[in-house]
């Protein structure tokens, strides 16, 4: 929580910049001294709703497996939402926009709610969880709202490394593709006997169900 006052004097900008040099000392890149070689990783598994509603949270997993005989130094997850405009910039769960007003082009078309715990790297698209030792799993979720309606095509593609030095070994199946619709339509629900709101059935229904659909498309 911040303070309501603030007594201790202002930095000045020099000073500023000073301190948060000497606060950058010490810190180690996430990709230093990243080893060279090839790593075998998988997708496992994969899921992000194919159909989806304005304003209603899910989530997005994607389980990375090393299928290898080595540590794979630092696993990441690079999403890429394609753009309206083909050689336009590519963004985690945005899109560019056309409009030259626009100090930043990139407008969301998700919000995160939440990020792989801490997964945070210094590339805004991608995320990394450390070390996969052989045999081991670790899953990247992210919790999403859906702030624009429409169609679109979300990448995804896992790496060893955050450094070039550490590179995928042949046969990996470490990308893929989310095909997901998201409608303005308000998400059905109901209220259960117990006066609970279910999503995801239409109102006035007794009955539940669940769909294997995840929208994803192959990991090749």
């Amino acid at each position: 929580m911040f303070a309501r006052a603030v007594t201790a004097p202002r930095l000045t900008p020099l000073l500023a910049a000073a301190l948060i040099a000497l606060a950058g000392w010490g810190q180690e890149r996430q990709d230093a001294d990243e080893p060279s070689g090839s790593f075998k990783v998988d997708v496992a598994q994969a899921s992000f709703p194919a159909s989806q509603h304005i304003s209603d949270q899910t989530v997005m997993r994607i389980k990375v497996r090393n299928t290898g005989k080595e540590a794979a130094p630092n696993v990441a997850v690079t999403v890429e939402t394609k753009p309206k405009n083909p050689g336009a910039g590519q963004s985690a769960f945005a899109q560019s926009s056309d409009d030259k007003r626009l100090s930043d082009p990139n407008r969301p078309v998700w919000v995160i709610d939440q990020e792989p715990k801490g997964g945070t790297s210094a590339y805004t698209n991608t995320w990394s969880l450390g070390r996969l030792a052989p045999g081991q799993e670790k899953t990247f979720a992210w919790k999403l709202t859906p702030v624009v309606p429409g169609s679109f095509s979300i990448a995804y593609r896992v790496s060893p490394g955050l450094d070039n030095h550490a590179k995928l070994a042949a046969g990996s199946k470490a990308n893929g593709t989310f095909k997901v619709t998201v409608s303005d339509k308000p998400v059905p629900a109901r209220v259960d006997d117990n006066g609970k709101v279910v999503r995801g059935e239409k109102a006035g229904s007794g009955s539940s169900g669940s769909s294997g659909s995840s929208g994803a498309s192959g990991n090749d």
